[in-house]
């Protein structure tokens, strides 16, 4: 979501702020802004319009500095004006601001804190939870930042990843963390800090990745951090390579549809050329782990939880082991029965996601200390917080909408489940050739699935016109049409929603008229012929079928029937092949709207709050 970028040089650091911004916009927002220490002041700007104008107006201001910090905001409290940007200002009456300061997250007792503080003298110019940690840091300075942030963080409740500098201590910034991701950057006399490496990426490649409870005082020959008992601690620097290419379009339209096409390689990539399923490839300890474990719970949100209910079908069905699946952001928040021998399962695309990272937490403090996570990013805090991972090669998904994070987590989803029936004796070695000889074919298969775009777009130019659509799978292809509408709804805002097919007499079936379009997707499994039953109800009610059908399903184009043909039943890997249509359709679909494909309204990347 937001994005914190922070710099403390001996040079001009604007360029490097604003460069940091850019590389943030994919995650999405609606306000940006500057702050840099100028000529013994502190100056600022900020926007509702795109980092590019705001670069703009720090041109025209002529506004440069050697210490800074920037933010790019995702509303929460306080609407998306430019009084509620970041970075906010602190001062105490006539004075002139003395404080700087960006954050990430939510304070959950703001009002507690604003009332303190407005009785003794602060006056508050935005309806954000921010403005109160600025003043907050002020009212606590007595010459040394370090300590003033020190004791605000103590008074603060919720999530933050902060920056902070101030106008007497012009060569320094200080930083502090608790469930928001915040990294160092390292550099040659100055240094630099941020909500993700991709920010820093081109300025420096040697990234500190901060701890919950963390707090980092960066100066330029040096940065200190201490922990959460005030104890300065030495945290790992690491050498990271982002590979930037990725933020370039090519030849493509936008970045989702580029992403669309990019999945026969991520796919590729994420197999990693696998001959043989070991448990081994989800870390050193899996066999001992997957061995003791009798129950899989998998927590996730999003498209990411979909992923999930996928592989709910394939564990049970491949490795005869029980699965729950739960929305990462409810799972918390009820009472559950845990049980030891459980491995808890969690899928995020960033690794930073707060609910998914909160009930992953909850589900350990319950006693359940077996935990893998399928992610994308090696360096998350997912990755770190669990025992086991697996690591997708997807590399950077710009598009607010999952692509290929998603179906490289089914990927992996799959290989996890292989593994499974591996340990627990569920699995030959002709079955186990079987399915990595199917995976292996896998990004082919995906390729040619890419070439029906011409026929999606004739279809996604007759659902431009429509409000409301209907989506509908049966077995392990539910969770795909549920993938399905909420593509189309992300980006196109049409109102879809998903159904099993044989809950269409349950009640869906009320809603189906000619403006209904129903899509169907129908593989040649053993549920084709229900299916078929239920594409009949849709007809006699006058409602409009647009049917993904395997080739050999004999499901043939009628009127108020459009039947796109697959090029292959894939098995087991059905539902990642039939995926890859849906999201053209959605994307298609909302190129003809002409809405904005990459950064949706009130949508963003990573949801880095609750």
């Amino acid at each position: 979501m937001c994005g914190i970028v922070g710099a403390v040089a001996s040079r001009d650091i604007t360029p490097i702020l604003l460069e940091g911004l850019s590389r943030l916009e994919y995650r999405g927002y609606d306000s940006c802004g500057v702050a840099v220490f100028d000529n013994g002041a502190l100056r600022r700007a900020r926007s509702t319009e795109r980092v590019a104008e705001l670069a703009d107006t720090i041109a025209r201001e002529h506004i440069t500095g050697f210490t800074g910090i920037a933010h790019t905001r995702w509303a929460t409290h306080g609407a998306p004006v430019t009084r509620n940007a970041h970075p906010h200002f602190s001062g105490l009456g006539q004075e002139a601001p003395s404080i700087a300061l960006v954050h990430n997250g939510i304070i959950e007792n703001h009002e507690e804190l604003r009332t303190e503080l407005q009785a003794v003298g602060y006056v508050f110019e935005s309806q954000t939870d921010t403005e109160v940690i600025a003043h907050l840091v002020h009212h606590l300075y007595h010459g040394d930042l370090l300590e003033a942030v020190q004791q605000t963080v103590k008074r603060l409740k919720g999530a933050y990843a902060i920056a902070v500098f101030c106008r007497d201590e012009p060569h320094r910034i200080v930083a502090a963390r608790y469930g928001s991701p915040l990294v160092i950057g390292r550099g040659q006399n100055e240094n630099f800090l941020a909500s993700d490496a991709l920010a820093l990426a081109g300025t420096t490649d040697q990234i500190v990745y901060l701890e919950d409870g963390d707090v980092a005082d960066l100066q330029l020959g040096n940065v200190w951090i201490m922990d959460a008992t005030g104890k300065q601690v030495n945290r790992k620097i690491n050498t990271v390579q982002v590979h930037t290419g990725a933020a370039e379009l090519g030849p493509y339209r936008h970045y989702m549809q580029k992403e669309i096409f990019e999945q026969p390689r991520a796919v590729a990539d994420t197999l990693e050329d696998v001959e043989s399923i070991t448990p081994e490839l989800f870390g050193d300890k899996a066999y001992k782990i997957f061995k003791q474990i009798d129950r899989v719970l998998i927590l996730a949100c999003g498209t990411s939880y979909y992923a999930g209910l996928t592989a709910q079908y394939w564990i049970e069905s491949v490795a005869k082991i029980p699965v729950s699946v739960e929305i990462a952001s409810e799972y918390r928040y009820r009472d559950s029965v845990p049980t030891a021998n459980t491995l808890v399962v969690t899928i995020s695309q960033s690794g930073e996601t707060a609910d998914t990272l909160a009930a992953l937490k909850h589900a350990r403090s319950l006693g359940m200390q077996h935990t893998l996570t399928i992610c994308n990013v090696s360096t998350s805090a997912m990755v770190r917080e669990c025992e086991l991972a697996y690591i997708t090669r997807a590399g950077v998904e710009i598009g607010v909408a999952s692509t290929k994070a998603f179906t490289t987590q089914l990927t992996a989803l799959f290989m996890l489940t292989l593994a499974l029936a591996q340990v627990h004796g569920q699995l030959t070695e002709q079955q186990e050739a079987a399915h990595v000889k199917a995976l292996r074919h896998l990004p082919a298969a995906i390729s040619a699935v890419l070439a029906l775009e011409p026929q999606i777009m004739a279809w996604a130019d007759r659902f431009a016109t429509k409000e409301n659509a209907l989506f509908l799978g049966r077995g392990m292809h539910y969770p795909i049409a549920l993938e399905g509408a909420l593509k189309l709804k992300e980006i196109s805002y049409i109102h879809a929603e998903a159904y099993p097919a044989g809950e269409l007499k349950h009640g869906p079936l009320a809603l189906v008229t000619e403006q209904m379009p129903v899509v169907t997707i129908a593989p040649n499994d053993a549920l084709l012929e229900k299916l078929k039953s239920n594409i009949q109800e849709v007809r006699a009610r006058g409602g409009e079928l647009y049917v993904f059908a395997d080739m050999d399903t004999r499901i043939v184009s009628a009127e108020g029937v459009h039947v796109i043909r697959m090029p292959e039943h894939y098995g087991l890997l059905s539902p990642i092949l039939h995926t890859v249509p849906l999201q053209l359709l959605a994307y298609h679909t909302a190129c003809s709207r002409g809405t904005d494909v990459d950064k949706p309204r009130n949508l963003a990347k990573s949801v880095t709050v609750e």
